[in-house]
This record gives C-alpha cells, structure tokens and sequence, in this order.
C-alpha cells in the first residue's frame, strides 16, 4: 500500500498550512494509515491535473487520485471499514455535512479575515502574486485594509463560536468522548492559523481553546510538532 498526499506548503516547505489538507492528513492517521506528504504550492497546478482538479488535497492510493477533501474522507471510510470509522455511522456521517458548511462559510471566513496578510508573508515568492489577487478580489479590499482592525473584529469572531463553545463545554470532542470527522474539519481551521500566524483566536479560559489542546496532542503530536506558531 503506498499513499501519497500533496500537501499545501508554504516557502519553507516544512509549514504546511492548507486546513482542508489538515482534514486528511487526521482522517489518515485515523484510519492508522501511513502517508508520505508532498509539498505543493498554488501555482502548481499541473501537477494534479491527473485527479481532474486545481486543488489540494489530492491523494493518490496506488493508481487512483483522489481529490477533495470530503471526497477523500468518504474514499477512506469505504475504502478501509476494517479501521476506525471517521463518522461513527450514516447518521454521523450526515451530521457532519454541517460541520463542513459552517466551517466554509462561517469559521474559514472570519479567521482568514484577520490572519490573510500572515499568509501572504509566509508564501513562496512564486504564490504571492496569485493569492494576493484572487483573494483580495473576493474580500473587495486589500490584505493590509482587511486585517488592519483585526483587534476590534476579534469580540465578533469570538462571539461567533458560542455554538462551538457550548458543545465543547459538554463533551470532549465533537464525536463525544472520542473525535470524529467533524472535530478534524473544525480543528483544521484553528491549525491552519496556527500554522502560519501568532495573532490569538481564542481565550485561554475558552472551552474551545482547551478542545484545541487535546486536538493538538492526538496521534502522538501530529499537528502539535507540525511548523507553526505556540498556542498562546
């Protein structure tokens, strides 16, 4: 068996920073399964035209590309039942979609908007220009307006979690006592400003802060010993 998985990078290669790549690489380690990681950068898309997209993650199991990192998840969970399950059944995996669209529309959006020049520090001389443009052609401003009220933005965004926050505050993980999918998906978020920025999301008394911590120490450290900033 030989995965591969193409990682975003930043320039230092070692700082992977993709939250939807976060997502994979935990399903991965859920499923006890070992895979080499490939860094990538935005502009290299050539190289992934096999699995049909511009995008990462991509992973290739032996012949198939694999795109997507939904698409890839639901690829482990059929492709390996005999490991731990990423949804802990159907029912699991339909809550999950909500997971995921709050995390894209709501939680993606509201960190990147404090955290986007980071990013665009840490980038590889041959990214800049493509992430700086495209994104700042979504937002209608440029990365230093966006960011530039970031510490008057922050009650908002915090206040944004309350949902997050009280689940958190009554159980351990999103899956219960154990994580699931749904905690990888959110998760990936809080690592992928981690990764790349020092500003501090969450208050240290935050039950989600505390969530953040056991999510960090999962899989001997996986995302804790990854390149990024301390948890402050």
């Amino acid at each position: 068996m030989s995965l591969r998985l193409y990682d975003l990078a930043a320039a230092d290669e070692a700082r992977r920073f993709s939250p939807f790549c976060w997502r994979t690489r935990l399903a991965l380690a859920h499923k006890g399964l070992t895979v080499e990681t490939i860094p990538w950068r935005f502009t290299e898309k050539e190289v992934l035209r096999p699995s049909g997209s511009e995008k990462v993650p991509v992973l290739v199991d032996g012949t198939r590309w694999i795109a997507e990192s939904s698409v890839i998840a639901h690829y482990l969970e059929e492709t390996y039942p005999d490991r731990p399950s990423l949804f802990g059944g159907r029912v699991g995996e339909a809550l999950t979609r909500f997971y995921g669209q709050w995390t894209d529309t709501v939680l993606h959006p509201g960190i990147l908007r404090m955290i986007a020049l980071d990013i665009q520090k840490h980038l590889h001389e041959k990214d800049r220009a493509y992430f700086r443009e495209s994104r700042e052609k979504r937002f209608g401003m440029t990365f230093e307006a966006l960011v530039a009220d970031r510490d008057q933005k922050l009650p908002a965004f915090r206040q944004s979690l309350t949902p997050l926050r009280m689940t958190l505050a009554a159980q351990k993980f999103l899956g219960g006592e154990e994580p699931l999918y749904a905690d990888y998906t959110v998760f990936g978020a809080f690592q992928w400003a981690r990764a790349i920025s020092d500003f501090k999301l969450l208050a240290s008394d935050d039950p989600i802060h505390a969530w953040r911590e056991r999510m960090l120490g999962l899989f001997n450290g996986l995302a804790a010993h990854a390149v990024g900033y301390p948890v402050l």
